[in-house]
């Protein structure tokens, strides 16, 4: 699997930053996975799950919304139908490539985007929300103690999820103008609704509503104890495993488990430029792992520093060496 950095641009020429994770073999399968609310491609959901099908086959792009994470314009009057126009740029930006979109999965508000964008975009075969609210203007309650200074004076810097964003009266109205549970009655494609009942975030009712109103064929799988960012690891395998199953049947893309070679010597080192600034992705014969620097040297400890994996390559080898 290879992580390759793109970009292309949106509906108003602003760049939007992505990665695209491409498999080992020919894909079999083109997706798109859409992040949550003021999140970014680097989300724990996103990079993993995005990597994960990559490793079963199916090459996933996955990119910052407007104004969001590395992508350009303004993200205080974008608003929810951006993060649609976006994703309908993005499908058509693949196409252009070579690599028609077949496969749309959304997390949290970039599940209930996905839902309105797969509508409008014929290559789509199939959709997948993840803790996706069924009304866009769930997310209002995330600041709604800010909602009247923003009605009043136009605009106001908001905290969320601890980082400061500046929110403008057009961005309200844009999200309070949303047709979710519209764009789910005439989906008209399969639909795999995955929502934690415990999902503090984005409650199970939202779920509830998603499944009521999509048509048939449609889905669901509960996630049990995961919280709403999927930050618990087994938690995002379990819905990789569950979405390249799953999407199969519909798509045509054959999810495999990827194969190694033994004895490869291949090696290929190079940055994620995502965790901190040394995060090395190691990729040794099929196999991946990290490699940084400790927090104390201003790492992430995501892996083994150099100088562990030189003493390890040469431990292993004296070990092997003498058995032999």
């Amino acid at each position: 699997m290879q992580s390759q950095r793109v970009e292309f641009s949106n509906a108003a020429g602003a760049p939007l930053s992505g990665v695209l994770e491409v498999p080992d073999a020919d894909p079999s399968g083109w997706a798109i996975f859409a992040h949550c609310f003021t999140c970014s491609k680097k989300s724990l959901a996103a990079s993993r799950v995005a990597r994960g099908l990559a490793e079963r086959g199916i090459g996933v792009l996955r990119f910052d919304f407007t104004g969001l994470g590395e992508s350009g314009g303004d993200f205080s009057t974008g608003g929810f139908s951006s993060d649609v126009s976006d994703l309908i740029a993005a499908a058509d930006w693949m196409a252009a490539a070579g690599r028609s979109v077949s496969l749309m999965i959304g997390h949290s508000l970039g599940g209930a985007a996905t839902v309105v964008a797969a509508g409008q975009i014929d290559a789509v075969k199939a959709v997948v929300t993840i803790g996706a609210p069924s009304d866009a203007s769930h997310v209002i309650e995330q600041f709604r103690e800010s909602v009247p200074e923003i009605e009043s004076a136009g605009r106001a810097q908001v905290n969320l999820g601890g980082r400061p964003f500046t929110l403008s009266r057009e961005f309200l109205d844009d999200v309070r103008a949303s047709t979710v549970i519209e764009s789910v009655k005439t989906l008209r494609k399969p639909l795999l609704i995955l929502h934690a009942p415990g999902d503090e975030v984005v409650g199970i009712d939202n779920a509830t509503d998603l499944f009521v109103a999509a048509k048939h064929p449609k889905s669901f799988v509960s996630l049990d104890r995961a919280d709403h960012l999927l930050t618990g690891k087994n938690d995002s395998v379990f819905v990789t495993d569950v979405i390249a199953g799953w999407s199969g049947q519909y798509t045509g893309a054959v999810a495999t488990a990827q194969t190694t070679t033994p004895q490869s010597n291949r090696v290929i080192v190079r940055e994620t430029g995502e965790n901190g600034p040394y995060q090395n992705e190691v990729l040794i014969g099929g196999r991946r792992f990290f490699a940084d620097e400790p927090a104390a040297y201003g790492g992430a400890d995501t892996g083994p520093d150099p100088y562990a994996l030189v003493t390890a390559g040469l431990g292993a080898c004296t070990s092997i060496t003498m058995r032999m």
